[in-house]
């Protein structure tokens, strides 16, 4: 687990506003302002911070989603940002997303097996029945059925939702998975559930996880680092015993303090 699959450097992204009473003037929002963050081979390294703190615009660019201002996101050494077009489309696959919103991230009017598979016909990874079998195969490594295939989202329940978008992820076999604030709408059952998961597919897979969150209750049972941004910024950054014992910065204690009741999730190690 010492190699690391993914270095960003200095990375920086701003965003104009509009402003004043009635929208003429104009504000520069600096959402990242020099991050740069190390992801080592199947481990987790959790983004932690409030609403803003620019958790996920950090996100979004390092899956080349967005442009930067400037800055490197190195995957496997390469920059992908020098990379031709043809060869960014093919590290794509290595680098997968998980969205926040279940109900929100998958196409309603398509069935589960086409969402699924998608990446596979984008990719052409397979012939047919190939990807039909690699797509079955995955939907039962998430807890589902060979006969979702042909259902809808709307046919699932919130948490069978995000095991569809969990298998879609997965399906290609990436290296790099960025979880974006992935169980938060989700109760707090069917959170374990979901991390339990996403922590034996990581084994199985040999994945390194970037963790998105806003909630510290959940980053404790999943992550083996853990980096604090505000305003931006990362503030502090740790192993995650580390972090939890004695933050260092006041920001990182209030985070820690506002766990309500620091109440733990049904999670086993």
């Amino acid at each position: 687990m010492g190699e690391f699959v993914l270095k960003a450097r200095d990375l920086n992204k701003s965003y104009i506003q509009r402003s004043g009473r009635f929208g003429f003037g104009t504000t520069k929002v600096k959402a990242l302002d020099n991050v740069s963050l190390d992801l080592k081979h199947g481990s987790t390294l959790a983004v932690v911070g409030e609403s803003g703190s620019g958790k996920s615009t950090l996100a979004r660019c390092l899956l080349q989603l967005q442009p930067l201002d400037s800055g490197s996101v190195l995957f496997q050494g390469r920059d992908l940002a020098e990379l031709p077009a043809h060869e960014l489309r093919e590290q794509r696959r290595h680098l997968q997303m998980i969205f926040q919103d279940p109900f929100a991230s998958l196409n309603p009017r398509m069935r589960v097996g086409e969402i699924v598979g998608e990446g596979l016909l984008i990719h052409r990874l397979g012939n047919q029945e190939e990807q039909r079998e690699r797509v079955v195969q995955m939907l039962k490594r998430v807890g589902l059925s060979e006969a979702d295939m042909l259902k809808y989202p709307h046919e699932f329940s919130g948490g069978q939702r995000q095991r569809i978008g969990i298998a879609r992820a997965l399906v290609l076999n990436p290296k790099v998975v960025v979880c974006d604030e992935p169980v938060s709408a989700l109760d707090v059952s069917i959170q374990a559930q979901i991390l339990l998961l996403l922590k034996e597919l990581q084994q199985e897979m040999a994945l390194s996880y970037i963790f998105i969150s806003h909630d510290l209750r959940v980053v404790r049972h999943v992550a083996d680092e853990i980096a604090v941004m505000y305003q931006g910024k990362i503030v502090e950054r740790g192993a995650i015993d580390d972090i939890y014992r004695s933050p260092s910065q006041e920001y990182t204690q209030n985070l820690l303090k506002s766990i309500p009741g620091q109440r733990a999730l049904a999670l086993s190690n």
